[in-house]
C-alpha cells in the first residue's frame, strides 16, 4: 500500500510540474503577440478578473497584499535560518539540497504563472498609443523645449491658484484616493476602456520603508491592490495615486502607467491634482533638456513661479534625507525587473513618458496639452 502510495503521490506531482511548465511557455509564446495580448487579454480577460479582485477586496481598508508580501518576507527569512542552521549541523544532505532546489523552482514557476495571468501579460500588450493612433519617436530638442514650454506655463498658472487648504486636504488618505477614482470616472466617459471600478487603493505598509528603498507607490497583481505612500510630499501624491490607478487598470510599463496618470488627472477639478500632475510631467521633460543642454534647462529654471521653486526645494531635501545603500540595491533589482518585462531602459523609462507628451500635443494640438 505504501508503494502504491508513493507512486500515485510522484504521478500527480509530475502531472502538476507538467501544467506549471506547459502554463508557463504558454505566457512566454503568447508575450510575443502583442496584438493577440491587446484583443484577448488586456481588452477581454483583464478587465474582468481585475474587476472582480477589486470588488473582493477594494472594500478592506488595509492592503492584503502588503500583509502577503510581509508573510512571504518572513517565510524566506525562516528558510534561510534553518538551511543556515543545517549547514552548521552537518545535515546539508544532497537529498536535501535537491528537494529545496525542487521546492524553489517550482515555487517560482507557480509565481511567475499567476503574475502573468494576473496582470503580467500587459507587459506584452499593444498599449495606450496602438489605442489613441499616437505616433510616439524620437523628438528633437527643439520640439522639447516647445513641449516643456508649454508644461511649464501650465504649471507656473496652478501654482498661483492652488491653496493650501487644498493641499491640506491631500493629506487625507479617503479624499486623495476619492480623487483618483473621480479622475478615471471623468476620463472614461471620453475612453470607456479607462474604466475603473470599484475602487482598490490602500496606504503602504511600507510607506517609510518605501522612502530608504526608492518607491513612492506599487500595484499587488496578487490581490489586485494599488499601494500609495503617504509619507512622501503631499503635492507628489495625487499623481502617485493617478499612475497606480493605470497599473490597475492595465498599463503595466513605466512610461505608459505615467501617460495615462497625465491623461486622467488634467482634467480633474482640483487645482492640488492638476498641480500635482504638471508638476511630475514638466520635472521629467525638462531633465530630459537638462541631459542635451544644461543652459537651456537653467534658463527655465529662473522663470518658475516661486511656489514651484519651494516645492522642488522639498522634494530635494525629502529624498535627499532617505538617502541610502539599500536603494541601490533595490532599484537595481527593479531596473533588472522592468528591462526583464520588455521595458529595455529599465528604471529610465519613466522618463520616456516624454515621448508619449510629445506625440499627443502634435496629434491634438498645443491648447490641448
Amino acid at each position: 500500500m505504501l508503494k502504491k502510495d508513493s507512486w500515485l503521490n510522484r504521478t500527480i506531482n509530475l502531472k502538476v510540474w507538467l501544467i506549471v511548465v506547459i502554463l508557463s511557455l504558454l505566457i512566454i509564446i503568447l508575450g510575443r503577440y502583442s496584438l493577440l495580448v491587446e484583443n484577448y487579454y488586456a481588452t477581454g480577460f483583464y478587465p474582468k478578473f481585475s474587476y472582480g479582485w477589486r470588488l473582493l477586496l477594494g472594500w478592506i481598508p488595509f492592503s492584503l497584499g502588503d500583509i502577503l508580501y510581509l508573510f512571504l518576507i518572513i517565510i524566506i527569512i525562516v528558510k534561510i535560518v534553518q538551511s543556515v542552521r543545517r549547514i552548521f549541523k552537518r545535515q546539508w544532505t544532497r537529498d536535501f539540497f535537491a528537494s529545496s532546489l525542487k521546492g524553489f523552482l517550482f515555487g517560482c514557476l507557480v509565481i511567475f504563472v499567476v503574475f502573468y495571468i494576473s496582470w503580467g501579460m500587459n507587459y506584452s500588450r499593444k498599449g495606450i498609443a496602438y489605442q489613441l493612433s499616437l505616433d510616439v519617436k524620437p523628438y528633437t530638442l527643439q520640439e522639447l523645449d516647445t513641449l516643456t514650454g508649454l508644461l511649464q506655463k501650465k504649471l507656473n498658472e496652478l501654482a498661483a491658484q492652488v491653496s493650501m487648504a487644498e493641499r491640506t486636504e491631500l493629506k487625507s488618505k479617503k479624499q486623495l484616493f476619492k480623487m483618483g477614482d473621480e479622475a478615471y470616472q471623468a476620463i472614461s466617459v471620453k475612453y470607456p476602456f479607462l474604466k475603473y471600478e470599484p475602487v482598490s487603493l490602500k496606504p503602504s505598509i511600507f510607506s517609510y520603508a518605501g522612502n530608504f528603498l526608492g518607491f513612492s507607490g506599487y500595484y499587488n497583481p496578487f490581490t489586485g491592490e494599488g499601494q500609495v505612500n503617504t509619507t512622501v510630499p503631499v503635492f507628489t501624491r495625487p499623481f502617485i495615486t493617478f499612475h497606480e490607478i493605470a497599473h490597475q487598470v492595465g498599463y503595466a510599463k513605466e512610461n505608459e502607467a505615467n501617460f495615462m496618470a497625465y491623461l486622467s488627472g488634467r482634467e480633474h477639478p482640483s487645482v492640488g491634482g492638476r498641480y500635482s500632475i504638471y508638476f511630475e510631467m514638466y520635472r521629467y521633460s525638462v531633465y530630459e533638456i537638462y541631459k542635451r543642454d544644461t543652459a537651456l534647462a537653467a534658463a527655465y529654471r529662473q522663470k518658475l513661479h516661486p511656489q514651484v521653486i519651494r516645492d522642488l526645494l522639498e522634494l530635494k531635501i525629502f529624498s535627499e534625507k532617505y538617502e541610502s545603500v539599500a536603494e541601490d540595491y533595490f532599484m537595481g533589482i527593479f531596473n533588472l525587473f522592468l528591462k526583464a518585462n520588455k521595458q529595455p531602459a529599465g528604471t529610465a523609462s519613466y522618463n520616456q513618458v516624454v515621448a508619449w507628451l510629445e506625440a499627443y500635443r502634435k496629434k491634438f494640438g498645443n491648447e490641448n496639452l
